[in-house]
Formats: C-alpha cells, structure tokens, sequence
C-alpha cells in the first residue's frame, strides 16, 4: 500500500485532478481512494488517465484536453459527479493498494504434496502465497503485462506462481538455496527457475 499527499485538486466537465507532492507509481485503470481533500473529490475511483500537463476540459466529442505550454507531473486524473473546482491548493491523501490473490496456501501446500500442514507450517504457507502472488504480479508488470490482482490471467501463470511459492516454502530455514540434508550440499540458486519464468511469462518483455 502507497500513500500519496495531495498538493492541488482541479475539476473540470466531470473528470477531477489531484496533484501529488511526490512522484507515485499509480496506474491508469487501478483503484484508489481519496481522503480528506474534500467532497466531491473523496472516495473510491478508478484512474481514467495520469496528465503531465494542465488539464484545460472536454472538446466537443467529450476528448479531455489539456495545455502543453503548462507541464504539471504528478497527476491522478479519474471521473467525478461535482461542479466545477478551479485548480486550487489542497491536502489530503491518496491511496493505492494492489494485493494480488491468484493462488492460496493450499494450493501450494497440494503441489508439495505435504498432506495436512501444521498450524505453524499453515502460517508460513500463507507467507509464502502472499509473497509469490505480489513477486509474480510485479514482475509481470515490469514485464508489459496489465494482469487482474484478483484473477490470474491463465493456468500457466497460475502453475508458475504456486511453483514460486514452493520454491519459497522449501527454501525455509537456508540463506540462498534449497535447505538440504546431502553430503555433498548444493549448488547456490542463482536467479529463478527457467521453468517459473516461462509459466509466468517473464523469460523476456512482452512489449518492446
């Protein structure tokens, strides 16, 4: 979860613009909840677009519009019932969350084939989901893929992301490598397994 302070709030022919102080990673198509700046700016809305420049209205066909003399970063821009609100100084808050839930404990614990997992193992297992569900999602955005926090997009995905959370689970209790119990020792893991990148979808970008 990222919370950003709001520095300025604009609303013009429907569509409300909120100014952050900082740089934020939000993205156009999530959901994010105002706070404090204001009705009707307050609430939960989904990013219709993140402007650089002066957001100026509609056109006639209902395109927004903006002034490219006027560069602004730092913009959220989403679609709001209200009347007109000149572009003004304002605090407040906003606040975006991405929890993706593609696969649950359980499923990893069926794929290790452990049978009925301790409380204490229970715990850890949901760990392991949580942080194999965020890893999966964030790389696949880094890799050009706009994916569903709540539904994964495809049974191989699906596949890739429980072998991740395995792979984090078996990992339990060593720095770098699989725990082991052989003479011998194994090799460091370097990286993540060929097979987990390629259910994924992250050996390579998607887009260029």
């Amino acid at each position: 979860m990222a919370v950003y302070t709001v520095t300025f709030k604009q609303l013009i022919d429907g569509y409300a613009v909120l100014q952050t102080l900082t740089p934020n990673e939000i993205e156009v198509g999530r959901s994010i909840t105002v706070a404090t700046v204001g009705a009707p700016f307050n609430g939960t809305f989904t990013v219709y677009a993140l402007p650089q420049y002066e957001y100026v209205g509609l056109d006639g066909e209902g395109n927004l519009l903006y002034n490219v003399d006027i560069a602004v970063p730092n913009q959220v821009l989403f679609a709001v019932t209200g009347s007109d609100v000149d572009r003004t100084a304002a605090t407040g808050t906003i606040t975006f969350t991405v929890t993706c839930t593609w696969i649950t404990a359980a499923q990893i614990e069926d794929w290790l084939g452990i049978g009925t997992a301790s409380a204490l193992d229970t715990a850890f297992l949901t760990t392991c989901a949580s942080a194999a569900n965020q890893f999966a999602f964030r790389r696949r955005y880094e890799a050009g893929y706009f994916d569903s926090a709540t539904t994964s997009p495809s049974g191989d995905v699906t596949l890739g992301t429980i072998m991740l959370g395995g792979a984090y689970y078996r990992a339990r209790g060593s720095i770098d490598t699989f725990a082991s119990f052989n003479e011998m020792g194994t090799a460091p893991t370097v990286g993540m397994s060929p097979m987990i990148k390629q259910l994924l979808g992250i050996d390579r970008p998607q887009v260029a």
